[in-house]
Order: C-alpha cells, then sequence, then structure tokens
C-alpha cells in the first residue's frame, strides 16, 4: 500500500457511514446533500445544497455516491436556469468512485460512475459526463456538454481528446484507486 495521507481529527467530521467532511468545508444547505458513504471533503470545499427549487419541504438538491473525493478548494453548485420566465436550480447527481481534483467549479446535472476530474476545471451547466470518463487538469467543458463514457476530455474550451481503453479492469483500476486512497487518509498515528 502507498504512504498515509494524515490528517489531524479536529479537522474532520467522520459520519457513520465513514463519510469524512473537513470543519473548513463550506457545506450549506446540508439537508438536501446525500453523501453515499465513506467519501471525503477536503478543506476549503464548498457545496451548495441550499440553492435548490423554491417550495416546501426538503429536496435532494446534490447527492454523491460512495468513495467520492471533493479536492481541496472545490466548489459544487447545482445547475440552473430560467424556463418560461421562472427562474430554477436543478438536482445534481454524482456517482460512486468519483475523484474531483482541487480547485475545480462543477454545475453538472449528471456524473457517472468511475469518473475522474482534474484539477483547476470548470464543469458547465448541465453537462452530462458518463461512466468511466476522464477530465484533464485545468480543462473547462461548456454548458450541456455530454462527455461520452470512457472518454478522455480536455482542453479550453473541453472538447474530445481520445478514448480510454477499452477494458473490464477500467471500471476496477479506478475502484481500486478510490478505495485505496480512502484506505490511506487517515488519522495522525499520535491520535488514534
Amino acid at each position: 500500500m502507498s504512504n498515509p495521507i494524515y490528517y489531524t481529527r479536529a479537522e474532520y467530521i467522520e459520519t457513520d457511514t465513514g463519510n469524512k467532511v473537513s470543519r473548513r468545508a463550506t457545506i450549506a444547505g446540508p439537508q438536501n446533500i446525500i453523501l453515499g458513504g465513506k467519501t471525503i471533503i477536503s478543506s476549503g470545499a464548498v457545496i451548495r445544497g441550499d440553492l435548490r427549487r423554491t417550495g416546501p419541504g426538503h429536496a435532494v438538491v446534490i447527492s454523491l455516491g460512495r468513495y467520492c473525493l471533493i479536492g481541496e478548494g472545490c466548489v459544487m453548485r447545482p445547475p440552473y436556469k430560467t424556463y418560461r420566465g421562472n427562474f430554477n436550480y436543478y438536482p445534481m447527481k454524482i456517482g460512486d468512485h468519483v475523484h474531483i481534483g482541487q480547485n475545480t467549479i462543477v454545475e453538472a446535472a449528471t456524473i457517472g460512475n468511475h469518473v475522474e476530474i482534474g484539477k483547476n476545471c470548470v464543469i458547465g451547466k448541465f453537462t452530462i459526463i458518463k461512466d468511466c470518463a476522464r477530465i484533464a487538469d485545468n480543462t473547462i467543458i461548456p454548458p450541456n456538454t455530454v462527455v461520452p463514457a470512457m472518454a478522455l476530455f480536455g482542453g479550453s474550451p473541453g472538447c474530445f481528446i481520445e478514448d480510454l481503453p477499452e477494458s473490464t479492469q477500467a471500471q476496477e483500476i479506478v475502484e481500486a484507486q478510490t478505495k485505496q486512497y480512502y484506505t490511506r487518509f487517515q488519522p495522525l498515528p499520535a491520535e488514534r
């Protein structure tokens, strides 16, 4: 196993389902956010669950799957648009085993399973990223883009670079990487 990534217990809150949320992250509208379990939300991340459709009651605004990593300084906010004169926010769904690099802004509608998004990216409103896709560092994906499964996108504006090798191992590799990262993310030895 690779070297551990240490954190101080005082900085992270661990939930019953194994989510580790930095006290330095901003979680607005937590009643509208679902974390699937064993997800890490890093320091400085901002998740805007308070941006939701108007109306009574709770609405799931942002749903994250299992073994996700939200990098330092990421901003996640639901997509929005004005339709027939009414301004509304729409839900964001993120699958399992998704890593989002530091300082990335995400306004996607859907991100599939086993997706890797690099550092310093902008994922435009209502973007759909299919399973096993990769977004290179510093990529700006325009609004309403559909990133196909097993594709690498990069650049500004983000566009197709290449097909990733099709293999039954692609999912297993990303899954192993996300689980390994979660396992390596440990409290300092003196605090155990």
